[in-house]
Parts: structure tokens; C-alpha cells; sequence
């Protein structure tokens, strides 16, 4: 055999190793396991929005803010440590309220939003859960819910702000005489019956009406409307 042809017998295939046609078969079973997994969840919109505004919280998103001096030095080990904190008196709001939704409570469950924004947890009752129509009277089968929400609001430091907000049908009749009134009224009712019923100080509290110049939602739909009939309690968590 001469050497010409003894160089064509040993050339070696080409193309990729044997192992990465095994490790690209499975990269694509983990990924259509994870899909699967996607697919099969339900999405909880309340602890999705904890959730992320305690990650966002975490990793130190903020939202655009004018800077008028030059940036100071700070401790990176102090700031971790307050975030963490704060994380944890986050966590101690909000995981006793959707405890009580999803357990005694779920016919609310869909009335009643948390939503964790950088240091303040707001407490979002919408629709006829809390007052009738047109009216500032809590109803009585809300009672037992803002019991509980009381007990936790008793247990943080920081100011609770009270807003009362409406949706944009007029108010008719009454001794509101406007959304802007009524809105008011019932922020107020919240207000005092949590000071009656619990030990918060109430140099911590502050109660402002609304109206329906802040909407959530359309005015232009029931369910928009509906969101928009809200009364948000406002927990600081500095």
C-alpha cells in the first residue's frame, strides 16, 4: 500500500463529538418538561405582584428619580442589611392577610389586592366588599376580614394612609352630595372603625378622598368601574 493511500484510510470524520447529539436530546426533554410545568400553573395575581415587587425590592430597581447632588458614598453591607429588613416586615403585612383569602375568607379573594411597591404595602378593597352603593356603612360581612387586617396594621410602625376612591357615575341624592364626599366618608369609616377596634396609634393614621379623578381601570366597562369603588389602606413601611 503505498503512503498516498495509506493517508486517505486514516483521516478522521468530521463534524461534531457523539456526546453533543446526547446532550442536545436532552436540553430539549428538560426544556418541553419546563413548558409542561408552565402550562399545568395557575398564576396568582396578588403573590405575583409581592413577589416581584419584593424581588425588585431586592436587587435595587427604583424608578427614575431627578438627582440634583452628586452621588455620596454609602456602605454596601449596611444597605443589603436594611433591604433585608424591610423584606421581612413586608412578608409579615402581607402573608397573614392572603393566608386569611385564601383560608376563612375566599368569597373575597377576588375584592381584596396587596401590592408591595419599594417601601410601603398598599391593602386595596374594591367593589361592594366593603360599603353598599352610595353608602359609607361597612357591611357587616366585610367585618370580620378588616378584624384581621386590623391585627396586622396594629403590629407595624409606620404611617397608614386611608383613600377613598370612586367610580365616575354620579352620585345622586344623599347626604354625600358628590363621589368626592363619599369617597371621604368611607375612607373615614374604615379609619375609625380600625381605631375603635385596635391598638394603632392614631397619630399614625391620615384619611384624603379621592373621587374618581384617580381610576384604576376604564370607567368605560362594569368591571372597570367596579375596581375603580376602592378603599386602599396605605401601610409605610420605613
Amino acid at each position: 500500500m503505498s503512503d498516498d493511500d495509506q493517508g486517505i484510510l486514516e483521516e478522521k470524520e468530521e463534524g461534531a463529538p457523539l456526546w453533543v447529539v446526547t446532550f442536545g436530546d436532552l436540553m430539549s426533554l428538560l426544556m418541553c418538561f419546563f413548558v409542561l410545568l408552565l402550562s399545568f400553573s395557575e398564576m396568582d395575581r396578588n403573590k405575583y405582584r409581592i413577589v416581584s415587587g419584593s424581588m425588585r425590592n431586592a436587587f435595587g430597581i427604583q424608578r427614575k428619580k431627578p438627582v440634583f447632588e452628586s452621588p455620596k458614598g454609602q456602605k454596601m453591607i449596611s444597605k443589603e442589611f436594611d433591604q433585608a429588613i424591610v423584606l421581612v416586615k413586608v412578608q409579615d403585612v402581607v402573608e397573614p392577610i392572603l393566608k386569611e383569602l385564601e383560608d376563612k375568607f375566599r368569597e373575597f379573594k377576588d375584592s381584596v389586592e396587596l401590592e408591595v411597591d419599594e417601601e410601603e404595602v398598599t391593602i386595596r378593597m374594591m367593589g361592594e366588599a366593603t360599603f353598599d352603593t352610595g353608602s359609607a356603612t361597612l357591611r357587616k360581612k366585610f367585618v370580620p376580614l378588616l378584624d384581621k387586617i386590623g391585627i396586622v396594621l396594629s403590629k407595624t410602625r409606620g404611617e397608614l394612609i386611608f383613600a377613598g376612591h370612586t367610580d365616575i357615575v354620579p352620585l345622586i341624592g344623599g347626604k354625600y352630595g358628590s363621589n368626592l364626599g363619599l369617597s371621604m366618608a368611607r375612607a373615614g369609616s374604615v379609619a375609625e372603625y380600625l381605631l375603635k377596634t385596635t391598638s394603632i396609634d392614631p397619630k399614625r393614621i391620615s384619611t384624603m378622598g379621592f373621587g374618581e379623578y384617580r381610576p384604576l381601570e376604564s370607567n368605560d366597562t362594569a368591571a372597570g368601574r367596579q375596581k375603580n369603588r376602592r378603599v386602599e389602606i396605605i401601610v409605610s413601611m420605613k
